[in-house]
């Protein structure tokens, strides 16, 4: 739904990817999470697949809830799912809202949640440690909020492509 500028997922509308692959970029956004919610922001997706391994996957998750508290490192909002665990701690509380700016540059990830450098990663690296993850191997595709199910509200989206001068 979008209604005042914002984005929600809903149960039935969970997926929401561009149109054009990106391959360098800034991609910054406000999100705001309802209690125990699960969601991701999907890079180099392919348009098919899974997007956490054709592609990847950022976490977008509310850290604070028990039925996540056992969770592997790397499933932790920030994450790069199965592959880079995010430094914790740095989430406004939920139904408040969060600024992240996650940075696509060639091989280097890195994901800042309110003003907090929380994940780096450097795919050639990964690619080494983890050979089979397919999605590693890409260097563009699209982006994607890829909804479980939760409710989680999104807004001020913005794409800046780095070496252009072109924004969305």
């Amino acid at each position: 739904e979008i209604k005042d500028g914002t984005i929600t997922s809903t149960k039935k509308c969970r997926f929401l990817q561009t149109e054009k692959e990106y391959s360098s970029y800034v991609f910054q956004f406000e999100f705001k999470l309802t209690p125990g919610a699960n969601n991701g922001l999907g890079i180099h997706y392919p348009g098919k697949g899974d997007a956490a391994y054709t592609g990847m996957e950022i976490q977008i998750l509310d850290n604070s809830a028990k039925k996540y508290s056992k969770l592997k490192d790397y499933q932790y909002h920030g994450g790069l799912y199965t592959l880079v665990a995010p430094k914790r701690g740095f989430q406004k509380p939920v139904g408040e809202w969060n600024k992240q700016i996650v940075t696509v540059d060639g091989p280097k990830i890195k994901v800042e949640l309110n003003g907090t450098v929380i994940m780096e990663a450097n795919l050639d690296e990964i690619n080494k440690t983890k050979p089979k993850h397919q999605g590693a191997k890409r260097r563009q595709g699209r982006i994607a909020f890829c909804g479980h199910g939760d409710i989680v509200s999104f807004k001020n989206i913005k794409i800046k492509e780095l070496g252009a001068a072109k924004s969305e």
